[in-house]
């Protein structure tokens, strides 16, 4: 397991380094942006002792310098403050909204993953058939379609039209009842509509990239070479395109189970849905500065994390390229 120590090692100390700068670089663009969220705390009917008491408890009248030093402390502490919004420590909020947007994840994962791979098996065995051409140009433009513009397609055709699915909003989701798929189970009807919205565009963009990679494995030489020695045509396709193809879709998948679990913005957003994804622009909204700082984090962490066992995984699976992770 040594080969496999420092490179993910450094891989772990970029991790924090870009971790760091992101939240630094939240830090200031929220200083910049126009408006101040105490404004909506402060009534002209207040003295001005109480405004100013109330300046004071949001520490956000003290010089750039001071509140950015101040911000430093904290964040090596891992304390993000308190919401202005929900008067609550940051990670008790976000812990609240994150179970959702965890299970949420893996269902439409799942579903990218396994589509991606029962479509591709069917359109490569399909080659240069009309199925074939048909998936391939299909795909294309699904993924060309944007997030909000499927979400809205879907919305009209199955709520509006046919008036099967809800078109927004979930009943009560209580995150300390840690069973994630009875919730997913009574609440489909509520899910069906963004599950579909992430899962076809993830789906088709999968399918792509996997069916590319099972054309170039199909005329490599050692596939050439089962050929010529008589495999049967499922076989060599089950055992060793397949294997093959799926092997550089890790970094892929890693990326996009990452972008998931850091909360589907439009999606959530749309949908209204009680995940990371609308807690994130509810925050930005409200200029909620600690919520959005901690909601950051915890994006930013995900999408790193996800690279970093997408690397590992791969470095496990080959040992070639142990000492070659990505950068």
């Amino acid at each position: 397991m040594k080969k496999y120590f420092f490179p993910l090692l450094r891989k772990v100390f970029n991790g924090i380094i870009t971790l760091f700068f992101l939240i630094c670089l939240i830090f200031l663009l929220l200083r910049l942006a126009p408006g101040n969220p105490v404004h909506k705390f402060v009534s002209p009917e207040f003295s001005p002792e109480l405004s100013e008491k109330i300046y004071n408890s949001f520490n956000l009248n003290a010089p750039l310098h001071e509140q950015f030093l101040s911000f430093l402390a904290n964040i090596i502490s891992l304390n993000f403050g308190i919401s202005y919004i929900y008067r609550q420590p940051v990670f008790e909020v976000i812990m609240n909204y994150f179970p959702f947007t965890l299970m949420f994840a893996f269902i439409v994962f799942f579903i990218q993953t396994a589509g991606s791979i029962v479509l591709s098996l069917y359109s490569f065995k399909k080659k240069n058939c009309w199925q074939d051409i048909f998936f391939n140009k299909f795909s294309l433009i699904i993924y060309s379609v944007p997030t909000y513009v499927l979400a809205v397609l879907l919305i009209l055709f199955f709520s509006v039209c046919l008036q099967i699915f809800p078109s927004a909003g979930i009943n009560s989701f209580n995150p300390e009842e840690n069973n994630y798929f009875r919730f997913a189970a009574e609440k489909i009807n509520y899910l069906f509509l963004p599950v579909m919205t992430l899962s076809i565009i993830g789906t088709a963009y999968f399918y792509r990239y996997l069916r590319e990679n099972m054309d170039m494995t199909d005329s490599a030489p050692f596939t050439l070479l089962l050929k010529s020695n008589g495999l049967s045509r499922n076989g060599i396709l089950i055992k060793h395109i397949l294997p093959n193809s799926v092997f550089p879709l890790i970094s892929v998948a890693g990326i996009e189970i990452g972008m998931l679990l850091s909360g589907a913005l439009i999606t959530e957003t749309i949908f209204a849905l009680p995940g990371m994804g609308r807690l994130t622009v509810t925050s930005i909204l409200q200029r909620d500065y600690p919520l959005v700082t901690g909601c950051a984090f915890v994006s930013g962490l995900c999408v790193i994390l996800s690279n970093i066992a997408a690397d590992f995984i791969k470095s496990v699976i080959d040992s070639r390229i142990a000492g070659d992770l990505i950068e």
